[in-house]
């Protein structure tokens, strides 16, 4: 691990100006932020109620009424006001802040003298606190709050927020240290790794050793979890007929023994996250060594091409090393960003940049996947492969929508998505004292600190159509270190220096360039050709099959282009694959044609469901656009995986 860690860049000191992000990006202060607003206001026509702010005004004694929606409701506004933070650091709005500052002001009214704050259980059970932690989300919600009052004390400097959840993590910490909840867990992780941010921006070490004693105390025996129902105070919230399964929630075996990502992958990501943070800071090697092997596990066993996690949708969990089925699959919007997050964690602590290459794959494939390119409606769930007309109520595919919803009851990602993109600077690069790391190929400015004084650089770039990025540095005379990210699918990589061609110094997959930086250029370029790539023979469902892949940027096909019945679709893998730059095309995107074949039906127009005859084939041009895109363009089929001849 390294001695120092790599620090995520401070978002008022960068700005994101990149084509390929900035479809994005530039929705979030002008369309997500305001659209989802209206959401939890329930103000969107003909999409699933939020109750979100109307709980929240109940808690407070404003209004009249009951509780409604799932028990963490309460943490979409909190996402929401996390990602209006991240936008106040690079496009002020004093409108907007004026709106988040009053809706901070209705979360103190809501919150409880001892500082408790949940509007489910202070709305249904006042005075019954904590007496569900398998189920309740009381700890997951305070998580999301915590992290939101966080960013936005650092954005704003205004503390009101920060004092509320810093009086609810102080009850925290006094009730999970008793000898009630000596050995108590939260089912739904994400308050450890909020404690550590928590613990970063107050210097109070009771919050980190909080987070600590959450992970320790993970898998050990007794098994709050799978015994709560049975204590005295316990208050059955979901009235779930089925036992407790502690795979489920990562508590079957202590954090430092398990080799295998089990259980629901949203909790498992978070886990991972705050293990990582945990390894950290208390420089703990068997922690960390845990935190390789799960990540291990995932992406060489678990984990979708797209970067995607959780392959079913009982219980939205990992199952078996290889099961990855792609027309029934979960793969949650909310656990790719958490596989994100945890990736940032182990490049962050390490320095080795091959963990980003996961999180690229994560973050512009599942994530982007996630949000309509208008901003306004959302994915949950990522298949690989959708035909609609099977997509039915009371299936097994009832979990896989063939379009985009404007919002839902259970609504953990689209605020996840919104607060996601607009903190994509804390993914595009970090510092430390020598220089500075870039992580992502966008287009972007920002400025760092070095021990000898300060770099602004900026970056332009041609990505992820072209391997062409351009990085300008401009200081006076300082010394300092840029490295640049040189991702594993890059060949031929060519860096010039000021117009001259340099021999390329690669450490832990960074380009590493360091000096007196003045006025200065580096040139880099590299192919990254479209390609077919297959999957290891044990993913069952993807023998015989074939994928189209262009750096990060994994392809599909979709009805639109294609016709339909995709699964009667094969590609000649013996002829070459076609790239072409379209401007017209989902605002821009480099389009991939390949040769194939497709069954002919004609000869089955007898209407006879089976019959001895012989498939027959007829040749066909196949249309490949990014994954990241499907469905922006109407209702139809959609496949990633093509049987290959």
């Amino acid at each position: 691990m390294l001695r120092n860690k790599l620090s995520s860049i401070n978002l008022c000191n960068i700005a994101v100006h990149d084509k390929f992000w900035g479809k994005y990006t530039g929705l979030v202060t002008k369309e997500i932020i305001p659209y989802q607003w209206k959401a939890l206001n329930d103000e969107v026509l003909d999409a699933e109620p939020s109750h979100c702010i109307s709980n929240f005004e109940i808690a407070a004694g404003l209004k009249e009424g009951s509780f409604q929606g799932w028990v963490f409701q309460d943490t979409d506004l909190a996402k929401w006001l996390e990602a209006v933070a991240f936008s106040l650091s690079y496009e002020p709005n004093p409108e907007l802040e004026k709106r988040a500052d009053e809706a901070i002001e209705l979360i103190g009214k809501a919150q409880e003298e001892n500082g408790y704050l949940n509007t489910h259980f202070s709305i249904l059970y006042p005075g019954q606190q904590f007496c569900n932690l398998k189920e309740g989300h009381e700890l997951y919600t305070s998580g999301h709050m915590i992290e939101a009052a966080v960013a936005y004390y650092k954005v704003t400097g205004k503390d009101k927020f920060l004092q509320i959840m810093k009086k609810n993590a102080d009850l925290i910490c006094e009730v999970f240290n008793t000898e009630k909840y000596k050995n108590a867990i939260p089912g739904h992780e994400e308050i450890e790794l909020a404690l550590v941010k928590l613990y970063e921006v107050t210097g109070e070490q009771k919050y980190m050793d909080m987070a600590k004693a959450f992970v320790d105390r993970r898998g050990m025996r007794p098994n709050y979890l799978s015994e709560e129902n049975t204590k005295p105070w316990y208050i059955d919230v979901w009235h779930d007929p089925n036992p407790y399964v502690e795979e489920y929630g990562q508590s079957h075996i202590p954090v430092r023994e398990q080799d295998k990502a089990e259980g629901h992958a949203v909790r498992a990501v978070y886990l991972y996250s705050a293990m990582a943070d945990i390894a950290y800071q208390y420089k703990d090697d068997e922690l960390f060594q845990a935190c390789e092997r799960l990540y291990e596990n995932i992406i060489n066993k678990r984990m979708y091409i797209t970067g995607g996690i959780g392959s079913s949708g009982m219980m939205e969990r990992f199952t078996t090393d290889y099961d990855l089925p792609n027309d029934s699959n979960y793969s949650e919007s909310c656990a790719s960003i958490g596989l994100a997050m945890f990736c940032r964690r182990m490049t962050q602590i390490t320095g080795d940049a091959s963990y980003l290459d996961t999180m690229e794959l994560a973050l512009v494939n599942t994530v982007l996947a996630g949000i309509a390119m208008d901003g306004k409606s959302f994915f949950y769930v990522n298949p690989l492969e959708v035909w609609p007309d099977n997509c039915m109520e009371a299936t097994s595919r009832a979990h896989v929508k063939a379009t985009r919803q404007k919002w839902f009851g259970c609504a953990c990602c689209p605020p996840n998505i919104a607060r996601t993109l607009a903190s994509l600077g804390e993914y595009i690069c970090f510092v430390d004292e020598d220089g500075f790391y870039l992580n992502l190929h966008t287009g972007a400015s920002f400025e760092c600190d070095t021990e000898s004084g300060r770099l602004a650089v900026e970056v332009d770039t041609e990505f992820p159509w072209k391997g062409h990025t351009i990085i300008r540095i401009k200081s006076d005379n300082t010394y300092g270190k840029a490295r640049i990210r040189i991702p594993s699918y890059a060949n031929n990589l060519c860096v010039n220096f000021n117009g001259e061609k340099l021999e390329p110094v690669i450490k832990k997959g960074y380009l590493v360039i360091k000096g007196k930086f003045k006025d200065d250029v580096i040139d880099i370029t590299f192919d990254m050709p479209a390609q077919i790539v297959y999957a290891n023979p044990n993913v069952r469902a993807d023998i015989g099959k074939a994928a189209v892949v262009k750096g990060p940027i994994v392809y599909c096909l979709e009805e639109i282009d294609n016709g339909s019945n995709l699964a009667g679709v094969y590609i000649d893998v013996t002829e070459a694959l076609e790239e072409e730059y379209c401007p017209d095309v989902l605002g821009g995107v480099t389009v991939i044609k390949a040769k194939g074949k497709r069954v002919e039906t004609t000869s089955w127009n007898d209407g006879k469901l089976y019959a001895p005859r012989p498939v027959k084939f007829e040749k066909t041009n196949l249309t490949f656009v990014p994954y990241c895109n499907w469905g922006n363009r109407g209702y139809g089929e959609m496949s990633v995986w093509v049987k290959s001849l």
